[in-house]
């Protein structure tokens, strides 16, 4: 058994890959009389191996917010070795799990994680899509749930220029909600904007982390520019001056989704997690 970090001993931990449609829900995390991704994943442990007041030590790679969806979610749990004894013989399995919870969370597959593994700080980045059907897009409401429906044309090149001047090493409070000590300072690594073959329009984002509505509000502010209510030098100036604006919404959820999570090789998650645990400072950036 794996010695969690952080944990006195005598702990086993799980990785939990998991996916879910964030509709019907308040978010990942567990909140009173809200239905949440991490409550039901709860719920379900508690199932097979009791409550458990500490949730199950539960950490999360990315908390989703109410409405977003995941493809590609990860946690980890930590089960005692009484709780091991409850889960009989039957594995902790994706099946297993999947059997408990309701149909709008499904369980990819649950292995032991290795030693150093942390969902959440041992992540070297996350990645998210954001799908739109502007007027270029046939009616079609079967993505009522999944693809923000925009009503005018959108210019995609605008919208690919304006993506390749946010990517980077920079202090995206311009694009962020604001929390009390958490820097707003994260490298965006891939900002992509495609139209593809039936005329939706994808957004693909790759980073080592996001803050609190940054992608939404990342997306609200290329969709102001692909309806040119926003040019590429209004964006740039906002982008850098830090400060949440006015110029553009934040959009809705239900566009959005969360599609995987990357970690290095095992051997470097030890290192991985004791430098995500650091607070990024703006020395950091290159202008």
């Amino acid at each position: 058994m794996t010695t969690p970090a952080g944990s006195s001993g005598g702990l086993c931990r799980f990785r939990i890959d998991l996916a879910y449609d964030g509709t019907d829900f308040a978010g990942w995390a567990k909140q009173p009389g809200l239905r949440t991704v991490q409550g039901e994943l709860e719920n379900a442990l508690g199932q097979i191996f009791g409550a458990d007041e500490g949730g199950f030590g539960m950490r999360v790679a990315g908390r989703t917010d109410a409405g977003v969806h995941a493809s590609h979610q990860v946690c980890h749990i930590d089960l005692n070795p009484e709780q091991l004894r409850r889960m009989g013989r039957t594995p902790l399995g994706a099946k297993r799990l999947n059997g408990l919870l309701p149909a709008d969370i499904r369980v990819l597959e649950v292995v032991h994680a290795p030693p150093g593994f942390d969902a959440r700080f041992a992540a070297t980045g996350r990645s998210y899509e954001y799908l739109i059907a502007d007027a270029q897009c046939a009616p079609d409401p079967k993505r009522v749930r999944y693809v923000l429906e925009v009503p005018k044309s959108l210019d995609v090149a605008r919208m690919a220029a304006a993506a390749k001047s946010l990517t980077g090493l920079k202090d995206f409070g311009a694009f962020c909600k604001p929390r009390d000590g958490a820097t707003t300072i994260r490298n965006l690594r891939q900002l992509d904007v495609t139209r593809e073959a039936g005329g939706q329009i994808s957004i693909t984002l790759e980073a080592d982390a996001f803050c609190h509505n940054m992608v939404r509000a990342i997306v609200g502010a290329l969709v102001a520019t692909g309806e040119g209510r926003l040019s590429l030098e209004q964006l740039s100036e906002i982008a850098r001056a830090a400060v949440r604006t006015s110029k553009f919404k934040v959009v809705e959820p239900k566009g959005l989704s969360l599609s995987g999570i990357s970690y290095p090789d095992d051997a470097e998650l030890e290192n991985q997690a004791a430098r995500a645990r650091n607070k990024r400072s703006s020395d950091e950036i290159s202008v």
